[in-house]
């Protein structure tokens, strides 16, 4: 299971994720909010609320997260 060590916001719904096994990079998040429980991330200022959760993932206030194996093979992808 990978770890997010990690979560800075930068801008426009990008993140900075650093993960425990040295691997960082930024991801665009604005192509998984959608309606429904995500919608609250349309607000930038709620966007920045960002934190890591205790599954190691990142989590908003209102419980939206993402698991951090996810967001790790995403991030793998985009990188090459």
């Amino acid at each position: 299971m990978e770890k997010i060590i990690e979560v800075k916001y930068i801008e426009n719904y990008c993140l900075q994720i650093k993960f425990a096994d040295g691997f960082f990079g930024i991801i665009d998040i604005k192509p998984y909010i959608g309606g429904g429980i995500s919608d609250e991330l349309n607000n930038t200022e709620y966007f920045k609320q960002v934190s890591i959760n205790e599954f190691n993932g990142i989590m908003w206030p209102n419980g939206y997260d993402f698991c951090p194996n996810y967001l790790w093979e995403l991030m793998q992808e985009n990188s090459t």
